[in-house]
């Protein structure tokens, strides 16, 4: 039977994120940078280990005026003693709740600006392998975040996104652009399933409109086709 996991960003101050572990298999949980706080993290954890769901780090450029969607908002020194401190918080929050950090995903800016950009990947793949190790990193396949998790000898996920525009080099359309976000089924559900054997995980955006009914669409549409949703495990 094939297999995938859903994942979504989470702990951001949505109001849906209780409904939506009880959907996907695995979380990505903001920790500092764009959004969340220790209550915030602690909250989501407690709710992600009592539905089995597999815990991940959110970490971002330090920008939450800009909900870390500010392209190259800092570099270099500055942003891994930010992305470290981030990723060993919510480490820490877990470990304290008997949880285990199984992958890290950086988030918005930060996450498209290191597709490209080998610097800024080698970056945050350094910082997973100092904050987390053993954690997988998860990115958008065939980028330069692929290609650093294997510099630091990382497990790489690759990514992708049901609620979210295509370009033709299988990169995002930046949020700026109309369209860029999906809002109905009848786009989310085709391109879910078009995913399925391409990449390791799916995401949802916590913050993307009727995203509990679409995650819950998702799924039982995988499933129906006889495809296992298949949490991220340490």
């Amino acid at each position: 039977m094939p297999a995938i996991d859903l994942n979504a960003d989470l702990g951001e101050g949505d109001p849906h994120d209780a409904e939506l572990l009880t959907i996907v298999s695995s979380c990505n949980i903001a920790c500092g940078g764009h959004a969340g706080d220790d209550a915030s993290m602690r909250a989501t954890i407690a709710l992600a280990i009592s539905n089995n769901v597999a815990i991940g780090a959110h970490p971002s450029y330090p920008d939450r005026e800009g909900f870390g969607r500010r392209s190259a908002f800092l570099a270099g020194d500055e942003l891994a003693a930010s992305l470290i401190a981030q990723i060993k918080k919510l480490v820490s929050v877990a470990n304290e709740q008997g949880a285990v950090l199984v992958h890290v995903k950086p988030h918005g800016a930060l996450y498209n600006d290191a597709v490209n950009d080998s610097e800024l990947a080698d970056i945050v793949a350094g910082c997973v392998a100092a904050a987390a190790p053993g954690a997988a990193f998860v990115g958008l396949p065939d980028s330069e975040m692929q290609n650093a998790a294997s510099r630091h000898s990382l497990d790489f996920v690759a990514e992708g996104f049901i609620d979210r525009a295509y370009q033709d080099d299988g990169q995002l359309v930046p949020r700026s652009e109309s369209g860029a976000v999906h809002k109905s089924l009848e786009l989310v559900l085709p391109q879910a399933i078009s995913l399925v054997g391409k990449v390791d995980t799916l995401c949802i955006h916590g913050d993307t409109p009727g995203a509990v009914e679409a995650a819950a669409a998702v799924r039982d549409a995988l499933e129906k086709q006889g495809v296992e949703i298949s949490a991220l495990r340490g």
